[in-house]
């Protein structure tokens, strides 16, 4: 493979080999637009890919007998950008974090938690000699993970991936979750069943919406169009989709086109689902069935209690960090994407349809 030189990422760019290599090392003299651009076309061309693409990480790695730093006690760099809502106090990330935390401690190793990546404290938090790699949790920027890579800090993403930049990552198996949990309400005899969330807010989203459409598909049935509004739903996270769903409720009842199931993309939204149901006058499971992901402990607790498929959190976590020091020991092994198992967790909120669960 040739090699890609700092020459032609300048080409690429149309600016002077002087710029793009400020931008690649670092230092000052080249303003925040111009040195994102240039990481990105150096990634985009393979320029990380190569040896000696970008900063070394003078980290000290772990013993390869043991996967334990032996001078001194070292930290993991875990970051959360989100710190509204994917922070530890979360019903979801708050439990990953719990798994990160419980493997750090067996492996006697420090955490530090960045929540808040702006680019200069972002830059400081990745100079200290004691930390030995990141954690990445749920949906980073882009430009963050760059930096990140740019600078040689080895990482582990866990729930997220990114096309630029090369890495170990951890997913939850949503695909094959998800069409269990559907075929299981087939096997109820649900025949009008329809997903609700957002196919592009993260690769575990999209993942859950392809295990729904293909158990439809492999059933003879015809799963909705990419273009319907409810796998656009926006505001995920905080729940301001709401009203559009409430609405869509409202339309297809009217019209005579209510589901006889809704298969939600996670818990946060099959409890939304259920409330505006409720709201509307309409029965869980009598009328709809309601199905969630995740297994939050609000899935458990609502009335009724919500069939969904529960994601091992913990283990998510755990298995970051082990991911995090068998990279560290063996620096050139290939990448890997880890699935972990999940399980389906059928409940009072679905049943066959028009009948009630006693």
């Amino acid at each position: 493979m040739k090699k890609i030189t700092m020459q032609q990422i300048a080409d690429h760019l149309g600016v002077s080999k002087f710029v793009v290599s400020k931008a690649l090392s670092g230092k000052g003299g080249v303003n925040e637009t111009t040195r994102e651009r240039v990481i990105q076309a150096a990634s985009r061309l393979g320029y990380f890919n190569q040896k000696n693409g970008y900063v070394k990480n003078t980290m000290n790695p772990p013993a390869a007998s043991g996967g334990l730093a032996q001078a001194g006690k070292q930290s993991v760099l875990v970051l959360m950008p989100n710190i509204r809502y994917q922070n530890k106090d979360s019903l979801y990330w708050g439990r990953l974090l719990e798994g990160i935390s419980k493997e750090l401690e067996a492996q006697e190793l420090g955490m530090v938690i960045v929540s808040d990546p702006q680019s200069d404290h972002f830059v400081h938090i990745l100079n200290p000699a004691g930390i030995l790699g990141m954690i990445g949790v749920g949906h980073i920027a882009t430009p963050f993970l760059l930096e990140a890579h740019r600078l040689g800090l080895t990482m582990v993403l866990v729930d997220h991936e990114d096309p630029l930049i090369p890495s170990d990552t951890i997913f939850a198996n949503n695909l094959d979750g998800m069409a269990r949990l559907t075929n299981y309400l087939l096997g109820l005899g649900h025949r009008q069943l329809h997903f609700l969330g957002n196919s592009s807010f993260s690769r575990s989203f999209r993942d859950r919406w392809l295990g729904f459409r293909s158990a439809l598909e492999e059933n003879g049935l015809t799963p909705q169009s990419g273009d319907d509004p409810m796998l656009k739903l926006e505001g995920i996270e905080t729940g301001a989709y709401r009203e559009d769903l409430s609405e869509w409720v409202q339309q297809r009842r009217a019209a005579g086109t209510l589901p006889t199931a809704l298969v939600c993309v996670n818990d946060a939204v099959a409890l939304s689902a259920c409330s505006v149901l409720k709201e509307a006058g309409i029965s869980v499971p009598d009328e709809v069935a309601v199905s969630g992901f995740d297994n939050i402990a609000d899935a458990a607790q609502h009335v009724p209690a919500m069939t969904t498929v529960n994601v091992p959190k913990e283990e998510l976590g755990q298995r970051a960090v082990r991911r995090l020091l068998e990279r560290l020991a063996e620096p050139s092994a290939r990448q890997e994407k880890v699935l972990i198992t999940v399980d389906a967790i059928y409940r009072m909120s679905t049943s066959e349809p028009g009948t009630t669960t006693n």
